[in-house]
């Protein structure tokens, strides 16, 4: 019998555990009648959860100690390291992706079995289709997706999600990216392999409330398009460039003036105007050179990703 890692991140999700794992068992019930037999073998990971996730989690594992396991951080490091960890810990013959809440539907896995046992794919992804959100955070989705497939040699598909599943070969190839700063959405692309898409429509969480905030998401985005393009320094080399340019014609106007007209003093607001425009622009491209300083100051000190205060 193969057996299927499902790797779920859960972050204060008391309320979704046995749901969720209530309705996989009902899939893999229903699968296993038609198909041939396959087990789940789940493996939550509990990324520093300040409710009952861990004894949720601890009370699940001692009901079923064969196929559910988990990992418990000692404090909340991320959904990015719950996902690097769960790809390191997952021992199963095809590894899944999928959260909590619901929102990525199981239905779909025996869908996913299907296309990657009897087609030449290492990974079946699933693309939203429709979903109710704030048309601002709606907006700001599909500009970023924009701008890092403009800015990045590494293709994203638009609206994307972390369900996916994966061959074994797929899952070893993501696990050779060690960086300590990941953006997953960019790893899985990165790595190439064939993947086909599923598309679906949205759905609501099963319980409890998300905890992705609008300054995260765009944290979020920004640490993407740093990860994966040097583009930002390249647009931050050619505005310098440009304002430089343009303060030199701006220098060699205002000595003609002085010398034709004499009137040194007249137009003082503007050229402050232009020092302030001059200054701002040497402080944003200052912040992008910073950004990817910081990303190299945190590689090099080579901090683990995560640190594991309980597992079983």
């Amino acid at each position: 019998m193969e057996t299927i890692s499902l790797i779920v991140p859960c972050y204060n999700e008391q309320a979704s555990i046995q749901l969720f794992y209530d309705t996989v068992e009902k899939v893999f019930a229903q699968m296993n009648q038609s198909t041939a037999q396959y087990q789940p073998d789940y493996l939550f990971i509990n990324d520093g959860s300040s409710d009952d996730t861990a004894k949720i989690l601890r009370d699940l594992h001692q009901e079923h100690p064969e196929t559910v396991h988990f990992i418990s951080f000692s404090r909340n490091f991320g959904k990015e390291a719950a996902m690097a960890a769960g790809l390191r810990n997952a021992t199963g013959d095809y590894v899944a992706l999928m959260d909590v809440d619901l929102q990525d539907p199981p239905e779909l896995l025996p869908k996913m079995l299907h296309i990657i046992t009897t087609e030449p794919y290492d990974c079946v992804g699933c693309v939203q289709t429709s979903r109710k959100q704030n048309p601002i955070r709606a907006f700001l989705s599909a500009s970023f997706y924009k701008v890092i497939d403009s800015l990045s040699d590494v293709k994203i598909k638009p609206n994307v999600r972390d369900y996916r599943l994966m061959t074994r070969r797929y899952v070893k190839a993501v696990n050779e990216l060690t960086e300590y700063n990941r953006f997953s959405k960019g790893i899985f692309s990165w790595v190439g392999f064939q993947t086909k898409y599923l598309k679906y429509p949205g759905r609501p969480r099963a319980a409890g409330e998300t905890h992705w905030s609008m300054v995260q998401l765009i944290e979020y985005s920004i640490e993407g398009i740093v990860d994966f393009s040097d583009a930002p320094l390249r647009i931050a080399t050619f505005v310098g460039g440009i304002s430089c340019f343009l303060a030199m014609i701006g220098i060699i106007i205002v000595v003609i003036r002085a010398l034709c007209f004499g009137d040194a003093v007249a137009g003082w607001p503007s050229l402050v105007s232009i020092m302030l425009l001059i200054g701002g622009i040497q402080l944003f491209c200052l912040g992008i050179l910073g950004k990817y300083i910081g990303k190299i100051y945190l590689e090099t000190k080579r901090r683990p990703q995560y640190i594991i205060e309980e597992q079983a």
